[in-house]
């Protein structure tokens, strides 16, 4: 038994091409759409002229009159100037505690200028003091002294802007 390859037979050449059908049912829906849209639209054309007379006779209707808001009285503005506000602070007590700030502490001198120069950005003065321990000679980066400890604390928020967080505040005494 022999097999025919329809396939690679090809066609005739005297054989037209096949016709694709016409697509009927799409061409009815299409222009139905159509029409309907243009109905849609022709049904429309007139309703923006007859909006503006209803809100028009809206208007001419009278409202009932609202009642008048009653008038509001505030105590607070006629006895505040006459109040006065008593605050118990602490005394003061002046000492000798001074309050120093440790930003770091080096080996070598130029890191601790460096650290001295990003603080001079932050419009503060610091100082590099070198000391000698039993590790070898240490540069540190110092600020201060502070009569309190408070002032203290603003400097070192204030250099935490630039990233130096390893600022310390200590009771410290220079001698």
């Amino acid at each position: 038994m022999a097999h025919k390859d329809y396939v690679s037979r090809g066609r005739s050449a005297n054989a037209p091409p096949p016709k694709a059908p016409v697509p009927w049912l799409r061409i009815i829906v299409t222009l139905a759409l159509i029409l309907a849209f243009a109905y849609f639209l022709w049904s429309i054309r007139n309703s923006a002229e007859e909006q503006p007379d209803r809100v028009q006779e809206q208007q001419a209707e009278p409202q009932e009159a609202l009642p008048e808001l009653p008038q509001e009285e505030w105590e607070f503005v006629e006895t505040l100037p006459r109040q006065t506000v008593e605050v118990d602070l602490p005394e003061e007590v002046e000492s000798d505690v001074r309050w120093l700030m440790q930003c770091g502490s080096f080996r070598n001198a130029d890191q601790a200028e460096q650290m001295r120069a990003k603080i001079a950005f932050q419009g503060l003065e610091s100082q590099v003091r070198p000391s000698n321990g039993k590790n070898g000679r240490w540069y540190r980066v110092i600020l201060g002294p502070y009569e309190r400890k408070r002032a203290a604390e603003r400097d070192r928020h204030a250099i935490q802007k630039t990233g130096i967080s390893t600022c310390q505040i200590w009771n410290w005494n220079l001698d």
